[in-house]
């Protein structure tokens, strides 16, 4: 199955169309860090991440961790962690999964730059939660509502293409 980014705010699985939001300056094949773009290209979906402490996990098929208070994602181009789950420390720059907003109350992972991860492409980009549509550092941003259908839908063999 496919996730389809159609353009800079449609979302489209099976049938469904959702509004979303991405990076606040579009889609870039050539993202690097920091450049507020969402990556072009086909990626595989990672894991669910969710806010035990907010929200229940849903019936899915995808791999879940809740998110803990000492929980980053490293975006530390100098750090050996750079793009991977990290519990948090001082000395590594990283971005906090446990917000005091509700954007990260449920993520999911976009496998970019994930596997052979190369520094400086970017890190940290996911299909999270908003209220308000707002242009994003280069994530997907979905209501609530939308990702708890989406996340209904999808499984781990799910890709996302965004072009």
């Amino acid at each position: 199955m496919i996730i389809h980014i159609k353009n800079k705010d449609t979302l489209i699985v099976k049938e469904f169309k959702f509004k979303c939001s991405l990076g606040k300056k579009g889609i870039k094949k050539n993202k690097t860090e920091g450049d507020f773009c969402t990556p072009s290209g086909k990626f595989k979906i990672g894991k669910l991440y969710w806010r035990p402490d907010r929200v229940n996990l849903p019936k899915i098929k995808l791999s879940s961790k809740k998110i803990r208070k000492k929980m980053g994602w490293c975006n530390d181009v100098k750090s050996k962690f750079y793009n991977k789950e990290i519990k948090i420390n001082r000395k590594i720059k990283h971005e906090k999964l446990y917000r005091n907003d509700h954007k990260y109350d449920y993520l999911i992972v976009i496998e970019y730059n994930y596997k052979k991860t190369i520094k400086n492409k970017g890190s940290a980009i996911f299909i999270h939660l908003t209220k308000n549509y707002k242009p994003t550092a280069g994530c997907i941003a979905i209501s609530k509502k939308d990702f708890l259908i989406l996340i209904k839908l999808i499984n781990k063999n799910t890709k996302i293409l965004i072009n």
